[in-house]
This record gives C-alpha cells, structure tokens and sequence, in this order.
C-alpha cells in the first residue's frame, strides 16, 4: 500500500517521466550513464540506491551507493522507506523514497538502476517510468568484461552470470521494457539511449528556460 502511496504522490508531481535503467553488470549501464550525465548536465539526477555490501576500491558513499548494514536496511525496508529491494548474492539493494523524491524535487529526470526483480516491483507501482534494458551483445562478452575488471571471486563471478543469463531471458517477455539496447558499439549503444530520451530530455531544458 505504501509503494502504492507514494508512487501516486510522485506521478502527479510536475516534471519528465522518470527512467529505469536495468541490465546485468558488465552491460555498461554505468558507462553509457556517464556519457548521459556529460552531455546534458543539469537535466537528469541519480537516484542513489542503497546496498548491504561493501564499497569497492574507488567507489564513495552517498554518489555510488549509499552503503549501510544490513540491520539499518533491513529496518527501512520494514519501515516502507524503499519503493524496490531485492537480495543477490547475500547483499541487499533498493531503491529508497527519500532519493527518488530528492531528485523529482528538482524537476529533473531521475534515473533509477534497479535489477530485474525490481523492475518487476516498480510495475506495480504508479510511476510510470521509462523502462530500458541495456543488454552485452553475448554472454562470452560479459564474462570477459566482468574478468577485466579482477573484482570478483569465481564463485561470485558465475553468480553473476548466472543471474545475468535469466534477467536476459526475462527481459524478452513482451511489453516489459520500452526500449531494449544492446551495447556492442558504446556510441550506436549511447545514440539509441539519448534517442529514446530525447523528449523528457527537451521538457526540462524547456522548464529551465521558463
């Protein structure tokens, strides 16, 4: 009822639909964000998740993450304070209230990185978002991408890919996402997600301008 609540609360709130970004690690959501976030600065906001597990070399809390243990988030989470959560490979990830509010406050485009399970959640609710899928061009090609990287053990490695191969196969079900990109050439990869945005994109440069 609360997710319900509040979804309904932001749906009415003046200002561009938000965007649901979703796809497995090593897809390069991230990298096609950056590229996102560079070219029109001052038009979309992060919607800063919240995870049990900890930060990796590089990453800082409250811009990558906002990491926190397991007893706070799980409390929250019982409090309503998330609209999505999920569990993978014994860590907790959600989206809370507080950062999807911050970032529609200030009549921008929030973003939100969420899992297939929270898709799935965020469907439930009122919000009506843009859902993109940013997909690698084969399984091969993300395993190596997710080596490159020496963050993982084995074990965790093949979790990912794991889950990866059924959020892909999920991701097929029709009228799931709007727009599905797969990124084997990060620019023809950026030109179909500027593509897809370019109207929410012109409402807030237009407001600015107002």
């Amino acid at each position: 009822m609360y997710v319900r609540f509040f979804s309904r609360f932001l749906s009415v709130m003046a200002g561009p639909r938000p965007v649901v970004l979703s796809g497995p690690s090593g897809a390069g959501k991230s990298t096609l964000l950056k590229m996102l976030l560079k070219e029109h600065d001052g038009v979309f906001g992060f919607s800063v998740s919240h995870t049990t597990r900890k930060p990796r070399p590089g990453e800082k809390n409250g811009k990558d993450y906002h990491y926190v243990s397991r007893e706070v988030m799980q409390a929250g989470i019982n409090n309503g304070d998330f609209i999505e959560s999920a569990e993978f490979s014994e860590n907790l990830y959600g989206t809370s209230k507080a950062a999807v509010q911050d970032v529609q406050a200030r009549n921008l485009i929030c973003v939100l990185d969420i899992d297939m399970q929270g898709v799935k959640s965020m469907k439930r609710t009122d919000l009506q978002p843009i859902y993109i899928s940013i997909q690698p061009p084969s399984m091969d090609v993300l395993e190596s991408r997710l080596r490159e990287r020496k963050t993982e053990s084995e074990e965790s490695l093949q979790k990912r890919l794991q889950a990866a191969f059924k959020d892909m196969e999920i991701s097929k079900e029709p009228g799931l996402f709007d727009v599905v990109i797969v990124n084997d050439h990060l620019d023809e990869a950026y030109g179909r997600l500027k593509g897809a945005l370019l109207e929410e994109i012109q409402k807030v440069k237009n407001a600015a301008k107002a």
